[in-house]
């Protein structure tokens, strides 16, 4: 069968590529094409835009990329139709994928959302849509089915495909040794995210917070698709390393973690590693935002667990001093660091419902072959 997936970012295309090997078990000869990045590509599909050319942040962003966004949203469509394949799957990207989905509904091509849009956190009346131009929702979050279920919604949880990437990875044995750090000395992730937007307002903060922990080693995980440019603050700090591409491998020796919101946040806690989340956006950003977010917390975190087990410090909390009380006690505070990887226990018993990416492509392919009959 051929089969049309649709990724926008960074954790899509990694969970897109572990869905297409696991499709691949049910489904030997699939053939796999569609928008994504460099990790489906490995996986074998093939591309025809990268998620680079779609990622923005936030609804200043969308709004000044709003015509390259339709430009790609229209070519997406115009290869869906030629291509016509036998499933299409959006993956996350709610902004570009839902409306994407109503075109491809009414030409009679089976819609799967995998990882579906964050409808409960904001403008709720999108899960109707949800509902209406999709034919089945796998949803990665344990919560999500109380929520849909409110509007008659049936979505199947599969469990969650961070778990499955963290389960499949190999840590690199020496990998403290290559950065040269002494085996007593303290060390602390920092996880600017992976958007342009975010390190602007973000890496400062975190830069200067490492001038008040000289006897402490920061390591930053460097995204390899943005500009070197954006980590330019950490590169005057002679206790700041910077490492590309290794964020898992950094997770596993770090004392605690310093993360802007995101998938992120969850990883952290599935290392078990003590964290602070730090969010800062801009002023207009900030007020639209709160006037319309639906949920108490911002890290999936403190969702999933449904109370605080970390502290999020958003928008002027997110400064050094705050961020400095907050780090000193995830360092040094044993209790606190007990408290914390105890509920990460809890959280990884919720999450570990088996492959997510294999009950997915299980229950994807059953679906079609029953379409067919």
């Amino acid at each position: 069968m051929k089969y049309f997936l649709i990724a926008g970012e960074r954790s899509g295309d990694l969970h897109g590529s572990n869905l297409v090997k696991a499709l691949r078990q049910f489904d030997p000869d699939g053939e796999f094409l569609g928008f994504g990045g460099d990790e489906m590509e490995r996986a074998g599909v093939k591309l025809t835009v990268h998620y680079r050319e779609l990622a923005v942040m936030g609804f200043i962003s969308l709004a000044t990329s709003l015509f390259r966004i339709f430009r790609y949203l229209k070519q997406c469509q115009a290869e869906i139709l030629a291509a016509q394949p036998d499933a299409v799957i959006l993956i996350d990207y709610g902004g570009f994928n839902l409306r994407l989905a109503p075109t491809i509904k009414a030409q009679g091509i089976p819609v799967y959302y995998y990882i579906s849009p964050k409808v409960w956190a904001w403008n709720q009346s999108r899960t109707l849509k949800l509902k209406k131009y999709t034919d089945k929702v796998f949803s990665i979050l344990p919560f999500e089915n109380d929520f849909f279920h409110r509007f008659d919604f049936a979505v199947d949880y599969v469990g969650n495909p961070v778990l499955d990437a963290i389960k499949s990875f190999h840590p690199n044995a020496e990998f403290r040794k290559s950065l040269n750090v002494n085996a007593d000395k303290r060390l602390v992730a920092l996880l600017p995210g992976s958007r342009a937007m975010e390190l602007k307002r973000i890496v400062p903060l975190m830069a200067t917070l490492a001038d008040g922990f000289p006897e402490i080693q920061f390591v930053v995980a460097v995204v390899n698709n943005l500009s070197p440019d954006l980590y330019e603050p950490f590169k005057s700090r002679k206790n700041v390393i910077l490492v590309q591409d290794a964020t898992y491998d950094l997770l596993t020796v770090a004392d605690a973690a310093i993360v802007t919101s995101g998938t992120a946040t969850l990883e952290t806690g599935i290392f078990k590693v003590p964290q602070v989340v730090v969010y800062k956006t801009s002023p207009l950003e900030y007020q639209l935002v709160k006037a319309l977010i639906k949920v108490e917390f911002i890290s999936l975190v403190n969702l999933i667990a449904a109370k605080p087990v970390i502290q999020e410090l958003i928008q002027r909390d997110a400064n050094p001093e705050s961020v400095r009380v907050e780090l000193q006690k995830l360092l040094f505070d044993e209790s606190y660091r007990a408290m914390m990887k105890a509920e990460y226990e809890n959280l990884y018993r919720i999450l570990d419902t088996g492959s997510a990416s294999r009950n997915t492509a299980r229950l994807l392919v059953n679906d079609l072959r029953q379409r067919k009959k």
